[in-house]
């Protein structure tokens, strides 16, 4: 926001103090693969500290230095290097090859060598498969994903804001978005952009709307403070409390956030608004600024519509039809298990 020639450009995109702050904010993307290597190996029973190293060798800058030149030629095949920085899906794989391999070595090689051998190998061999054959083959298909996703949001167009915006939060209900979360994460690594992320900014826009508006017209004191709680954070990228505290006790709440969240789609899809980051909701409005076209705010009014619509739609519908202090609240469902935490 601060390089934005309309704020006078306060701060150059190449002086010491953006390069820092842009570091900041950019550093557990850019070194995603060994955060995911870590916590993949950690489910998956392997070493995560090995694992980690192996992602740490994909993000190296002497090797991202290197991206589009081969690494390897034989014959008539190359192995050329590709980028892993912002990537997630190679080390889910490396980090099970790990966990094999370590498991294997281990059950061979005696005691006494195994705290020399076994990262020697560990590493040397699982780097090599991701460098030379799987993470390759992984971020050609993962960036044919991005680009194929791209291609359907743009031809949809309206379409698909209304479908998406208006099913997204039942995903939520039933913790099925954690499996859409990694796609957006290969969409921003692949892209540098993603449309589908704008879409579903709007749901959460949507949730807190109707929960703000139960908090306006209710008298009940508790469900007063529960429901302004829940519309603070929904307007912050975080719907569970209002869900899971008011909206779907009150089934028509819920309802009435659906139907601002497809109207707030539709715009978003209509003029293919995009996204340039990860935070969502009114609090991340700045991740609808273009970071290469500081000038260009064509997405943040796309964002600002689509939002106001995905505010406007469910308030009123709440206001009129979705609650009165008459409605008896219906049992509370659980919050899903997050996948991975299950003991």
């Amino acid at each position: 926001m601060l390089t934005m020639p309309q704020l006078g450009a306060l701060l150059s995109a190449k002086s010491e103090a953006y390069i820092v702050l842009s570091t900041m904010g950019d550093s557990v993307f850019y070194f995603l693969p060994m955060l995911v290597g870590f916590t993949a190996a950690k489910k998956l029973k392997g070493d995560p500290v090995l694992t980690a190293v192996i992602g740490g060798v994909l993000v190296h800058p002497s090797l991202v230095a290197l991206n589009g030149k081969s690494l390897l030629e034989i014959g008539s095949l190359n192995f050329p290097m590709v980028n892993y920085t912002y990537s997630i899906f190679p080390m889910i794989l490396a980090a099970w090859l790990v966990a094999k391999l370590t498991k294997w070595v281990k059950g061979w090689l005696p005691g006494y060598l195994q705290i020399i051998f076994t990262p020697l190998i560990v590493i040397a061999v699982v780097s090599a498969i991701t460098l030379y054959i799987t993470g390759l083959a992984i971020i050609w298909l993962s960036n044919g994903l991005a680009f194929g996703i791209q291609f359907l949001l743009l031809k949809s167009g309206w379409l698909s804001g209304l479908l998406i915006g208006g099913f997204y939060q039942v995903l939520v209900i039933f913790g099925l978005h954690w499996g859409i979360l990694p796609i957006i994460a290969n969409d921003v690594a692949a892209t540098g952009h993603s449309y589908l992320n704008a879409i579903l900014s709007t749901t959460m826009i949507a949730q807190g709307a109707t929960v703000l508006a139960v908090a306006i017209k209710t008298r009940k004191t508790a469900l007063k403070e529960l429901s302004f709680a829940g519309a603070i954070s929904a307007f912050c990228g975080v719907t569970e409390p209002a869900i899971y505290g008011v909206n779907l006790k009150f089934r028509r709440v819920f309802i009435a956030g659906l139907l601002g969240s497809a109207a707030g789609g539709f715009v978003s899809g209509l003029f293919h608004g995009n996204m340039f980051g990860f935070a969502g909701s009114w609090i991340g409005f700045a991740s609808f600024l273009d970071p290469k076209h500081p000038a260009d705010l064509s997405n943040l009014w796309i964002f600002i519509v689509s939002s106001a619509v995905a505010t406007i739609v469910p308030f009123i519908v709440t206001l009129v039809w979705g609650y009165n202090d008459q409605m008896t609240a219906g049992e509370a469902m659980a919050k899903p298990q997050k996948p991975g935490t299950a003991k």
